[in-house]
């Protein structure tokens, strides 16, 4: 298998479609500038997603500590 063919195989399909979209475009349209700016919020609503399931993984994964009442005397 060459190497062009390999990459390929592993490449982002999300990046694939970006790439394949700006094809159709000038190099300094307002579309490339509008597709990169969605690229990178599109990249940073995965971030979210990734961080938010971590978050309830480690929440599940470690023991809840025991809420305990401290006596307080009054005067």
């Amino acid at each position: 298998m060459d190497k062009e063919k390999e990459e390929q195989k592993t490449e982002c399909p999300v990046c694939r479609i970006f790439q394949e979209l700006g094809k159709f475009s000038k190099k300094k349209s307002q579309f490339l500038d509008h597709m990169n700016l969605s690229q990178v919020e599109f990249l940073k609503a995965i971030r979210t997603l990734v961080d938010e399931r971590i978050e309830t993984l480690d929440a599940k994964r470690q023991p809840r500590e025991e809420k305990t009442a401290t006596r307080i005397e009054v005067e």
